[in-house]
C-alpha cells in the first residue's frame, strides 16, 4: 500500500508540473507580445513624422504672418505641454534645464543671466524674433547645430504658429506679430 500511495503522490505533482507548462505554452500563444521594430517611443513633431512629409510632393509654404494672423494661443498653450518638461512659462519663474521662456520675444538669444547656454546658440546672435522662433521650433540643431537641445522639432507649422502665439502672451509688453 506504501508503493500505491508513493506512485499517487509522484503522478500528483507531476501531473501539476505538466499542467502548469502546458498553461505556459498556451498562454505565450495567445497573449504574444509585439516586437517593436526600432525601441523607444515616437514623439510628436520628430523627425519620424518628417521622413514620411520628405517623400511626399512638399506643399507650398504659407508665409508666417498669414500663419500667425489665423494661429490660436490656447492651442498653442496645449501644444507647448511637452515643451513644460524642460521650460518654464511662468513670470519670474526660474530655469528647469532649459531656460525660462517668459517674454522670451523680442528677448536677446542666449541671455537669461545664470543658464549655461551652448555655444552653438550663444554664436547665433541676435534678438528672438517670431521669424527665429519659428525657425528654431521647427529643427533646433539646423538653426545651432551642436546646441544642447535635444528637442527634435515641430515639422507642423499651424502649430508653430500657435506656440508663438501663446509665447506672444508670455510677456510683459507682447511684441506685435509681424505684418
Amino acid at each position: 500500500m506504501e508503493t500505491t500511495n508513493a506512485n499517487k503522490i509522484a503522478l500528483a505533482v507531476l501531473g501539476a508540473l505538466l499542467g502548469t507548462m502546458a498553461l505556459g505554452v498556451f498562454s505565450s500563444a495567445v497573449f504574444a507580445p509585439e516586437k517593436a521594430a526600432k525601441p523607444g517611443y515616437a514623439l510628436a513633431g520628430g523627425e519620424a513624422t518628417a521622413a514620411p512629409a520628405a517623400a511626399a510632393p512638399a506643399a507650398p509654404e504659407v508665409p508666417l504672418p498669414a500663419l500667425l494672423a489665423k494661429a490660436d494661443a490656447a492651442k498653442g498653450q496645449t501644444d507647448v505641454k511637452v515643451c513644460e518638461a524642460c521650460h518654464n512659462f511662468d513670470k519670474g519663474g526660474g530655469a528647469k534645464v532649459g531656460p525660462p521662456l517668459w517674454g522670451v520675444v523680442g528677448r536677446p538669444i542666449a541671455s537669461v543671466a545664470g543658464f549655461s547656454y551652448s555655444d552653438a546658440l550663444k554664436a547665433v546672435g541676435g534678438d528672438w524674433t517670431y521669424e527665429k522662433l519659428n525657425q528654431w521650433i521647427t529643427k533646433p540643431s539646423a538653426m545651432a547645430a551642436g546646441t544642447k537641445m535635444a528637442f527634435p522639432g515641430e515639422a507642423e507649422a499651424t502649430k508653430r504658429a500657435d506656440i508663438l502665439a501663446f509665447l506672444q502672451k508670455q510677456s510683459d509688453n507682447p511684441v506685435p506679430f509681424p505684418k
